[in-house]
């Protein structure tokens, strides 16, 4: 394992005013979102939307430092036969792949899930790295609700995480560990910061025994915030303190960097909540998006799987990379939108 060169990608996946496109969406997640614009989900329209997106020469040399694919899109061409890995090198980013293979229920754990993925892992990896990845992403998914979660739900979930991290590192690969708790439910802010916090810790303790470097990861946490269905939803001043209270707590200062998933919340929202956590600085990690939702909705709606709307669809995911770019480092405000618009 070559440390200097896993900790040098790494950082250049948190750089000041970069950050990450989550383009890792499952076969059913990019049809959920493509039934909402009315575009059939085919191999080609899904290649030529991410094409879209790779293409968008402002937003990817300027504003992203890498793009998670998922397994179908890191094989697949451009229209004139360019592999959109190279598309994505070519426009200054770096490729990086989603590898762990959904969740199945937790057994003896009701409502808990665990991800899995890990056999053949090993395998898999020396292919993506040898396709072009170099870094890769596995989310565990931790659910709050009446007696959950679990300790084994938490246990079992940090285990694999740490696992996958390894497979990475030895396959000179940097791995995202992504420990998502996530924001569905009626909870407050304070049963997520309390949630989120044991999630961290025992993430960490299981990467420290299983050897993994912390200088050659990111880790992608989501942050402190209301459960969706709560009635008093925090402000964006509150979840900035406690999400940045609660990373300076859990996180070491050897992470190179965080980079935050959207996790459901509006566009806005994950760029104000971002913006005001480095307000709160300086910090001892590179802080950044990598965001899916948040990053697509306005794009896709834009291009609607019409060659004539591309431009507007680059257009769109344009703007909403750059005000995520702004505010990770602090110099978004929410005037810039109403431009915009």
């Amino acid at each position: 394992m070559n440390l200097t060169e896993l900790n040098r990608i790494a950082t250049a996946m948190v750089a000041p005013g970069k950050g990450i496109l989550a383009a890792d969406e499952s076969s059913g997640t990019i049809k959920k979102r493509f039934d909402a614009i009315g575009v059939e989900s085919t191999e080609t329209n899904r290649r030529d939307y991410r094409e879209m997106l790779f293409r968008a020469k402002e937003a990817m040399s300027q504003y992203i430092s890498g793009v998670i694919l998922y397994d179908e899109t890191i094989w697949q061409d451009a229209k004139d036969g360019t592999p959109l890995v190279k598309l994505i090198e070519q426009a200054g980013a770096i490729p990086g792949i989603k590898v762990d293979e959904g969740t199945q229920a937790l057994p003896m754990c009701p409502g808990e899930l665990v991800t899995v993925g890990l056999d053949k892992l090993a395998e898999r990896l020396k292919k993506y790295y040898e396709r072009g990845a170099r870094f890769a992403k596995w989310r565990a998914v931790i659910d709050i609700g009446s007696g959950i979660p679990s300790m084994t739900a938490i246990s079992v979930n940090a285990h694999a995480l740490a696992r996958y991290a390894a497979l990475c590192q030895a396959a000179q690969i940097v791995p995202i560990v992504e420990p998502e708790v996530l924001m569905d439910g009626d909870h407050d802010i304070d049963r997520c910061y309390e949630v989120t916090s044991r999630v961290l810790n025992k993430t960490f303790q299981e990467l420290r025994v299983q050897r993994v470097a912390l200088e050659g990861m990111v880790l992608k946490p989501n942050m402190a915030i209301s459960g969706k269905k709560c009635a008093k939803q925090a402000s964006v001043e509150e979840v900035a303190e406690k999400t940045i209270r609660l990373l300076r707590a859990c996180v070491p200062a050897a992470v190179p960097g965080i980079a935050f998933l959207s996790g459901g919340q509006s566009d806005e929202e994950a760029t104000a909540h971002l913006n005001a956590m480095h307000r709160l600085g300086p910090l001892p990690w590179g802080l950044t998006f990598s965001y899916g939702r948040a990053l697509q909705a306005a794009p896709q709606k834009a291009w609607s799987g019409r060659p004539e709307n591309v431009a507007a669809g680059q257009a769109a995911f344009s703007h909403r990379a750059r005000m995520n770019g702004l505010a990770s480092r602090g110099e978004w405000q929410s005037s810039l939108e109403q431009k915009a618009a």
